[in-house]
């Protein structure tokens, strides 16, 4: 008998995502894609799927794989807010005036689907929630006066390694010591508290308060005058940088595409995108060919929705962040896909000082 002789055997791993069931295929790597509210509908496709989208895993993973723009919170000066939604079959959230919090509000700044808000009364604490589950948390009483209009900025950046959020709140504010400078308060959920930083910035600039932007662990603020005043969180330095708002009348905004700082300008055609290319230019010797900042995207707009420069308060450029660009015009909202090249009206526009805020239709745990 030869023993060497043996009939072929396959040996098939039965695990292997080929011999999957297709509604197993679509629940481990397409559900985790989609926003919120979908998937929130999606619980009523059979019980297998309800109970995985319910856990607090799926809700983890959720949050380091959708990560769109879906829509804005809108808030007039002394109104409740209301939802603006790109796309309503898809991005939505239960409760767009907050009254899940504990008193009325005022959305400050948001990041990756966690939204900052700051209370009326009292002291006018701070509080982290994520709208789509209705979780918050009260923030402890910061340690220095913010003023009425604080020039904030949210920081969470989901991790595969952090099952509850972590985040930083970053303030800029006046300094009570010093005439003309500004002084740095951080707040990080991992400390718990509040920690004004020793840096300071001198100079006689007014900072835009809602203007503030997160890149690369650096804080960027529109500054009074065509400049940017910039932060870096690791090293806890400032400096200024000359932002190329001339020409604009006010009508441009910071934002971050594709891991870089851009600032989006409308112009009589329609919109140019720079982003930002040396940040040291300004260091460099006379006549240096480096510049500042470069063309990422020009588009145009036909017709216009801009108003000529002496009529900049019918128009403006209110967002501009990943693929997004928000504008009004003619009293009404509209929104600029990059991608699709599509412009779409996705509201009336009632008050010019409201305040925009982003979403991301992420069901982040806090």
């Amino acid at each position: 008998m030869d023993r060497g002789r043996r009939a072929n055997q396959v040996l098939v791993n039965k695990n292997s995502k080929i011999y999957m069931d297709l509604k197993d295929i679509v629940r481990d790597h397409a559900l985790p894609y989609l926003p919120a509210k979908s998937l929130f509908r999606f619980t009523g496709v059979c019980r297998d799927w309800k109970l995985d989208i319910l856990t607090p895993f799926f809700a983890h993973k959720q949050s380091n794989c959708f990560s769109d723009i879906s829509g804005f919170f809108y808030q007039s000066r002394a109104d409740p807010s209301s939802f603006i939604s790109l796309d309503r079959n898809a991005y939505g959230v239960p409760d767009p005036c907050l009254k899940f919090l504990p008193e009325p509000v005022d959305i400050r700044t948001s990041s990756n689907g966690l939204l900052c808000c700051q209370g009326r009364d009292g002291y006018k604490a701070y509080y982290i929630c994520n709208p789509v589950t209705k979780k918050w948390k009260q923030l402890p009483k910061a340690n220095a006066d913010h003023g009425s209009d604080p020039a904030i900025v949210l920081i969470f950046e989901p991790s595969l390694l952090n099952f509850v959020a972590e985040y930083k709140l970053v303030c800029a504010f006046p300094s009570v010591d010093f005439d003309n400078g500004y002084e740095f308060e951080i707040y990080s959920s991992k400390e718990g508290s509040w920690r004004v930083s020793g840096e300071i910035y001198f100079g006689n600039k007014t900072l835009v308060p809602r203007s503030g932007v997160h890149v690369n662990d650096i804080v960027y603020w529109q500054a009074m005058g065509s400049q940017i005043l910039v932060f870096d969180l690791k090293m806890e330095r400032t400096q200024l940088l000359y932002g190329d708002f001339y020409g604009t009348g006010g009508c441009a905004a910071l934002g971050l595409m594709d891991g870089k700082l851009c600032l989006t300008k409308a112009q009589s055609s329609g919109l140019t995108v720079n982003v930002l290319s040396n940040a040291y230019t300004n260091t460099m010797e006379m006549n240096s060919k480096a510049r500042t900042w470069k063309t990422k995207h020009q588009i145009t707009l036909s017709p216009s929705p801009f108003a000529p420069a002496a009529d900049r308060l019918s128009s403006n450029i209110m967002f501009a962040s990943g693929n997004v660009v928000l504008f009004r015009s003619g009293g009404k909202i509209y929104s600029y896909n990059l991608k699709t090249k599509e412009t779409q009206c996705v509201g009336d526009e009632f008050d010019y000082d409201a305040r925009i805020v982003s979403h991301v239709n992420s069901l982040v745990e806090i």
